[in-house]
C-alpha cells in the first residue's frame, strides 16, 4: 500500500504529452500527487538516431527514474512511446510500479476484437509500439491484429501550438479504419484528437491517458 497521498512521477519526453495526463490525473485520481519530470530533448535526440536507441540516450533516460525514486515517487508512468528499451532497463532496475505508456491502452483494446487500428504522429515510435501489442495479445492469448497509419505532418503542428488543425488531420486519417473493430490513437499527444475521431467513425476509440491513469491507481493503491 502507498503512502497517503501517492506520488506518482509523470515522465515526459515532449511537453505536448503533458497536459492530457495531467487532466486525466486530475479527473481519475485527483487524490494523488502528480510530480512532472520533462526533458523534450529526449525526443529531438531519440528522432536523431533513427531506429536504435544509443545506450548513452538509454542511461540518460533511466536516470530520469533513479531521481523519480529519489524523491518519493510511488509511481513512473511514463508518456512518451519512443522509448522502449530504456523503459525495460528502468522496469528492471528499480523496485516501484513502472508503466508504459501504451500498456493500459493495449490491455484495453485487445478486447475489442481482431483488427485493431492505430493512429499516429511520431513515426520513431512505432516500431517499439507495434513490438509491444504483439506482446500483450501473446501475454493475453488474443487473436488481434495491429494495422499502423503515421499522420504526417500533425505532431510538428502541435508542437507549434496549432492543436486544432493536428486533431482535423488525426480526424481525417480515421475512416481508413472504418472497418476495423477498434481505433487506437498512438500517443498522449494524440490523445486530443479522440472527440474528432469519434464523430467520423463509429467504432471503440481508446486513448493511453485515461487508461494508463487507471492502471497506475491500480497497481499503487492493491
Amino acid at each position: 500500500m502507498s503512502r497517503n497521498p501517492p506520488r506518482i512521477v509523470l515522465f515526459h519526453a515532449t511537453p505536448v504529452a503533458m497536459d492530457p495526463i495531467g487532466s486525466a490525473m486530475a479527473r481519475l485520481w485527483p487524490e494523488a500527487e502528480a510530480v512532472n519530470l520533462l526533458d523534450d530533448g529526449l525526443t529531438i535526440d531519440r528522432a536523431r538516431e533513427g531506429a536504435e536507441m544509443s545506450e548513452e540516450l538509454i542511461e540518460r533516460f533511466v536516470d530520469f527514474g533513479r531521481y523519480a525514486r529519489r524523491i518519493g515517487a510511488d509511481g513512473i508512468l511514463i508518456t512518451c512511446s519512443a522509448f522502449g528499451p530504456a523503459i525495460d532497463r528502468m522496469i528492471k532496475e528499480l523496485p516501484l510500479p513502472i508503466l508504459r505508456p501504451n500498456e493500459a491502452m493495449f490491455r484495453e483494446a485487445i478486447t475489442a476484437g481482431e483488427r485493431i487500428g492505430m493512429l499516429a504522429t511520431f513515426a520513431p515510435a512505432v516500431p517499439t509500439m507495434e513490438d509491444e501489442f504483439r506482446q500483450f495479445t501473446a501475454e493475453a492469448d488474443a487473436a488481434s491484429v495491429l494495422e499502423t497509419i503515421v499522420v504526417p505532418d500533425a505532431i510538428d503542428l502541435l508542437r507549434k501550438g496549432d492543436a486544432a488543425s493536428h486533431n482535423r488531420l488525426v480526424a481525417e486519417m480515421a475512416p481508413r479504419f472504418a472497418n476495423h473493430d477498434a481505433i487506437m490513437l498512438a500517443h498522449f499527444s494524440t490523445s486530443r484528437a479522440a472527440e474528432e475521431v469519434r464523430r467520423v467513425v463509429g467504432r471503440p476509440v481508446f486513448t493511453a491517458p485515461e487508461a494508463a491513469v487507471r492502471r497506475m491507481k491500480f497497481l499503487v493503491m492493491e
